[in-house]
């Protein structure tokens, strides 16, 4: 199942004997482990012991088992908690598959890995009694369904564009994602809203710097000098200077250009530019947007300013005020000659 599914399925069916969090979103790993334990563990000192999996060889995994079966003293579950745990086909069936297909009823074993098995290793998430919890990097409809529920259980409505606009800010970081869904809320409750709306997302939560560059690459596919020179404005007030703003702006219309070039799935361009797959959605729909050639020529442009400053023709100052003036105003002072 897929984490936001986890706390409705805990809440139907109680304690399961095995749970497997797999996946590279730590998010997702901690909050699913807390979860479990806050339920099930009432006295951690007594009732709960962790492995590091990379360690458990041979007889170590005997000492997993055996902690596995131990009666737990003042909880209602005895948690034993194993971390990288990627054992053999050959180990987990001679060590492991019988304790798997018949579980201690009063213990909970708590499987915690960052990725998937490779070849050779056990398909935990295949054996008998596993609850298999997917970690992994969720997409934008399933982080905009997680807003909304963790929403509507506080009592609180944000619609889909809410939720939507709430994730592009954040740019898909579930942790920050989950912080600012929570001060939000603590503002509705503060406030006795039972509301979020698109107002208050762009009052109390500030964009990420990823989606302000974003916003620059918008606001020159449609010639918008105004909206341009303003985000630039704002982004020189937290923390970019000339230079790192140009080196971001290099750089994104480089990923753009070369994302015009390529073919594949989105996944398939995210691992060969190594970028987030969600940032290759967004850029093929802004490369829709420009012109034919215009691309290569903006990033030619911003390339060349920065080798302007490097060369000491110009300062940093004057080489952002150049590669603006060339984005929105070269064709019309060419026209004019």
């Amino acid at each position: 199942m897929k984490y936001i599914d986890f706390k409705k399925f805990t809440d139907e069916n109680g304690a399961m004997p095995i749970y497997l969090f797999e996946g590279e979103e730590a998010y997702f790993r901690e909050k699913g482990e807390a979860l479990l334990k806050a339920r099930f563990l009432q006295e951690p000192t007594l009732d709960y012991i962790s492995f590091d999996g990379a360690s458990v060889k041979g007889d170590g995994f005997k000492s997993v088992v055996d902690a596995w079966n131990c009666f737990p003293f003042v909880s209602e579950r005895r948690v034993v908690r194993l971390t990288e745990f990627y054992p053999t086909e050959k180990d987990f069936d001679f060590y492991l598959k019988s304790a798997f297909e018949n579980p201690p009823k009063d213990g909970l074993l708590l499987i915690v890995n960052s990725a998937k098995p490779k070849a050779g290793c056990a398909a935990l998430s295949k054996k008998s009694n596993v609850t298999y919890v997917d970690c992994g990097k969720s997409d934008e409809e399933t982080i905009k369904k997680w807003i909304y529920l963790t929403c509507k259980r506080e009592g609180v409505y944000a619609d889909g564009v809410t939720c939507g606009k709430l994730a592009a800010y954040c740019t898909l970081d579930m942790a920050r994602i989950s912080k600012e869904t929570e001060k939000l809320l603590c503002y509705c409750q503060a406030e006795q809203l039972d509301r979020i709306t698109d107002e208050l997302v762009d009052t109390l939560v500030y964009p990420d710097a990823e989606y302000k560059i974003y916003e620059l690459s918008n606001a020159v596919a449609r010639k918008n000098y105004a909206a341009f020179t303003t985000i630039l404005k704002e982004l020189l007030t937290k923390g970019f200077n000339e230079i790192s703003l140009l080196s971001a702006l290099s750089a994104y219309f480089k990923d753009l250009y070369e994302i015009s070039l390529l073919r594949g799935s989105d996944r398939e361009l995210a691992a060969t530019l190594g970028i987030k797959e969600y940032a290759v959605k967004k850029k093929r729909e802004q490369v829709q947007q420009f012109p034919k050639g215009a691309l290569l020529k903006t990033y030619e442009g911003m390339y060349g300013a920065i080798s302007g400053i490097k060369c000491g023709k110009m300062t940093p100052d004057s080489a952002l005020k150049t590669a603006t003036a060339r984005l929105f105003f070269e064709n019309s002072r060419k026209n004019t000659d």
